[in-house]
């Protein structure tokens, strides 16, 4: 097409939009780059360094950088998804991820990235940190020992005007907050129905009822790869 503007990606070229960033115009072309803390409804948030790829030879998080006419674009290398390891297994023992006795497990987007890139250990000593569970609300429990921190509930709430959740504290003191006056969730805006009820990408926010309605082995990865579901746009 006549003005069409491209990059390349690991030698392919990938046309792109003005104004989508290379993430996007990656997944317009089947192009699967490894994230957590992206996701196509919110606006980008580049917390959780998966997605850094090399552009024209520098490092760049492809979830917040634009798409630019001449890039070249580094994506699936050793040396990228060697790292992109090394933050998964840290997440792995920052909280506390027991996939045999978790809920989420096949449908946990943080395992099934594990999983991609051929995770096979935390490789680093548990931090075994000590998170509250919040089950004060009927229809929602949230367990800060699985957040990751990748904000996808802090901003679909901020979307839908009702700010129910935010990322307070810093290093080990890190957690994720519940806006309201006691800092229970049952004292807060949240309903079931609401998106932010439903983003959050492990097992940190949980629909009461619903655990192990669809039995492990039938679940989403487990029968399909995270690229797959990614480009296939089957958000959770």
């Amino acid at each position: 097409m006549t003005g069409t503007k491209h990059i390349t990606i690991d030698g392919q070229t990938v046309p792109f939009e003005e104004g989508q960033t290379i993430m996007e115009a990656a997944a317009a072309a089947g192009v699967y780059i490894p994230h957590l803390c992206h996701h196509p409804e919110f606006t980008p948030h580049g917390s959780c360094k998966l997605c850094t790829v090399k552009v024209n030879g520098r490092s760049a998080s492809s979830c917040t950088f634009p798409a630019a006419e001449g890039q070249e674009v580094l994506n699936n290398s050793d040396e990228l998804n060697a790292d992109r390891k090394r933050l998964t297994q840290m997440l792995f023992v920052e909280g506390n991820h027991f996939c045999p006795s978790c809920e989420k497990s096949g449908n946990c987007q943080l395992q099934a990235v594990g999983y991609h890139l051929n995770m096979l250990d935390n490789h680093y000593p548990h931090f075994f940190a000590l998170r509250d569970v919040d089950a004060s609300h009927p229809d929602v429990l949230v367990d800060r020992n699985r957040c990751i921190f990748c904000s996808l509930c802090v901003r679909a709430s901020h979307q839908e005007g009702k700010d129910v959740f935010g990322i307070v504290g810093r290093g080990i003191n890190k957690h994720l907050a519940v806006n309201s006056e006691s800092g229970k969730l049952a004292d807060s805006d949240l309903s079931v129905d609401d998106r932010a009820a439903h983003i959050c990408p492990t097992g940190a926010i949980l629909v009461r009822g619903t655990a192990f309605k669809v039995p492990i082995g039938q679940r989403l990865y487990d029968h399909h790869d995270i690229d797959e579901v990614s480009l296939g746009a089957s958000h959770e």
